[in-house]
């Protein structure tokens, strides 16, 4: 496991209270309705204190929430405790991690990027399964943050990675969401093949 990373977000997470509720654009996509998603088996990578995976629980979902911070993973596992929603936290280095094949029905993926990752997460969806990938763009360093380039978007490079999928949902610009403003792609798609 990269020891430095997991101390790097340990520290982030023990420093910081959880943000409230589940991402405005995952609300947004499961609200539509439109969609008919099935709860089902669901992955939620760098899950951090688990507010997208409790979102899931309660609409259904059987969650498995994955991250490097054993003191996120500690605080959603009291949180679910006490909520009473059946998550299943684990800790796993997401340089390293390995897919089952064909497992899930919805994976999701908020404030994270690892290209590397995509194609596992890929594989793992079932056909027919949904991914919902937001994280932030290449122009949040117009905004004074100091984010390593590499773990930012390109204009475009979302719809790119999931080139192969039925698109459902896309945008991509600047955002003022939970009292922050930011740039931001988000993706809805859909695995419509296998590879």
């Amino acid at each position: 496991m990269a020891r430095d990373d997991q101390k790097r977000w340990d520290e982030k997470h023990a420093s910081r209270h959880g943000k409230g509720g589940p991402s405005p654009f995952l609300r947004e996509i499961l609200a539509a309705g439109s969609w008919q998603i099935q709860p089902g088996r669901a992955l939620d990578i760098a899950t951090g204190k688990g507010r997208n995976a409790f979102f899931l629980a309660e609409k259904g979902f059987h969650v498995e929430a994955v991250d490097i911070s054993e003191v996120a993973l500690q605080e959603g596992r009291r949180a679910a405790e006490q909520k009473g929603l059946p998550v299943n936290f684990r800790q796993a280095d997401l340089d390293r991690i390995e897919l089952p094949e064909g497992a899930y029905d919805l994976i999701l993926n908020f404030n994270f990027l690892q290209r590397s990752l995509i194609p596992k997460m890929k594989m793992a969806l079932k056909l027919g399964g949904y991914i919902v990938f937001e994280t932030y763009l290449i122009d949040q360093r117009v905004l004074g943050h100091s984010s390593n380039p590499a773990y930012l978007l390109g204009h475009n490079e979302l719809l790119e990675l999931f080139r192969d999928f039925r698109i459902l949902y896309y945008r991509e610009g600047k955002f003022f969401e939970s009292g922050q403003e930011a740039y931001r792609a988000g993706l809805f798609g859909q695995k419509v093949r296998e590879r």
